[in-house]
C-alpha cells in the first residue's frame, strides 16, 4: 500500500478512547498511593514562579487506566520503558460480556469466543460492564468496582497462553478475580458472599475451585514471566465498541525504571464498522 492510500484509509478510521478519566478523585487500587496534583507556579505569579502554569504530581502507577508491567510481579522481567512500542499496538478484539456476568461472577474462554473470533497473538479487551461503577460514572460504587467485579475462570490463564494473547485489558479493578487477591482477606464479608455464590453455581468452596497455591493472583504470577501482561481500569468509550475486531494501541510512558504506568488506550476500526 502506498502512502496516499494509507493516509486515506487512516482518515476513515473510527477511534475509540478506552481510557478512564484521571483525577485526584480517581481511586487507586486498594492500598496504593492516590494521585496528587500541586501547582508550583502560576501565570500571574505565585509559589516562586510566574509567567506559566506548572504542576508537580505524586502518584503510584496504579491509578486509573494503567498497564501492569512485567516487573510489577516478576523481578527478571522488562520495565515498561524497555518494551518496544510495537508490542503495545496491534490487532485484537473488544469483547462485551456484560450481559453474562454480575457480582463475583466467573468469565470463561467460551464466553469470549462465542462473541468474537480470537486469533493467535491478539490483544484482548474484556468489557465486564463494571466500568459503569467506576468513580467517574453516575452509578459509581468503589467497593463494587474493586471488590466484587467478575474474574477469570480457573482455566482462563491457560487459554490465554494457548492463544498466545499479546496483552489483556479489563474494565474493572484487576484481571484477577478479586477473591484471588489480598482483597479476599481485607473484605471477609464479601468473601463469604463470593463463596456462597460459587457454591450455588458450581457446588464447590473457593479453595476447592481455586486452590490458593495455584490460583493466587494467577493472571499476574503465571503470565507476567512469559511477557503476557494486562491493563486495568479501562473505560471511556468502551461501551461503544462491542464484539468487534480492531487495531488496538496502548501508550504508556517510556519509563526505563517503571514497573507499571498510567496510559492511554485506544481501539481503531474501519469506516464500515
Amino acid at each position: 500500500m502506498d502512502n496516499a492510500k494509507f493516509l486515506d484509509m487512516m482518515g476513515k478510521m473510527k477511534i475509540y478512547d478506552l481510557t478512564q478519566d484521571l483525577s485526584i478523585h480517581t481511586p487507586p487500587w486498594p492500598s496504593y498511593m492516590p494521585l496528587g496534583i500541586q501547582y508550583f507556579k502560576r501565570i500571574a505569579g505565585a509559589h516562586m514562579g510566574q509567567g506559566a502554569n506548572g504542576q508537580i504530581i505524586t502518584t503510584s502507577n496504579h491509578v486509573g487506566t494503567h498497564m501492569d508491567g512485567e516487573i510489577h510481579f516478576y523481578s527478571a522481567g522488562r520495565t515498561i520503558g524497555e518494551v518496544p512500542i510495537t508490542e503495545w499496538c496491534g490487532p485484537g478484539v473488544v469483547v462485551d460480556i456484560s450481559d453474562e456476568v454480575s457480582d463475583y461472577s466467573l468469565y470463561t474462554p467460551e464466553m469470549i469466543e462465542s462473541r468474537v473470533e480470537v486469533k493467535a497473538g491478539d490483544i484482548l479487551i474484556i468489557n465486564t460492564g463494571y466500568n459503569k461503577y467506576a468513580w467517574d460514572q453516575k452509578k459509581c460504587d468503589e467497593v463494587r468496582y474493586f471488590v466484587k467485579h467478575p474474574g477469570p475462570s480457573p482455566e482462563f490463564h491457560k487459554w490465554c497462553i494457548k492463544k498466545k494473547i499479546n496483552w489483556i485489558g479489563v474494565d474493572c479493578g484487576s484481571a484477577d478475580h478479586p477473591m484471588n487477591t489480598i482483597i479476599k482477606d481485607w473484605h471477609p464479608k464479601c468473601f463469604k458472599e463470593a463463596e456462597a455464590k460459587l457454591q450455588k453455581d458450581f457446588g464447590k468452596t473457593w479453595e476447592e475451585m481455586y486452590p490458593h497455591e495455584t490460583y493466587y493472583q494467577v493472571m499476574h504470577l503465571k503470565l507476567f514471566p512469559i511477557r503476557m501482561v494486562h491493563a486495568e481500569n479501562l473505560g471511556g468509550q468502551i461501551n461503544e465498541i462491542k464484539n468487534k475486531r480492531a487495531w488496538i494501541g496502548c501508550f504508556p510512558l517510556k519509563g526505563i525504571e517503571l514497573e507499571s504506568s498510567m496510559c492511554r488506550i485506544i481501539a481503531m476500526t474501519g469506516e464500515e464498522n
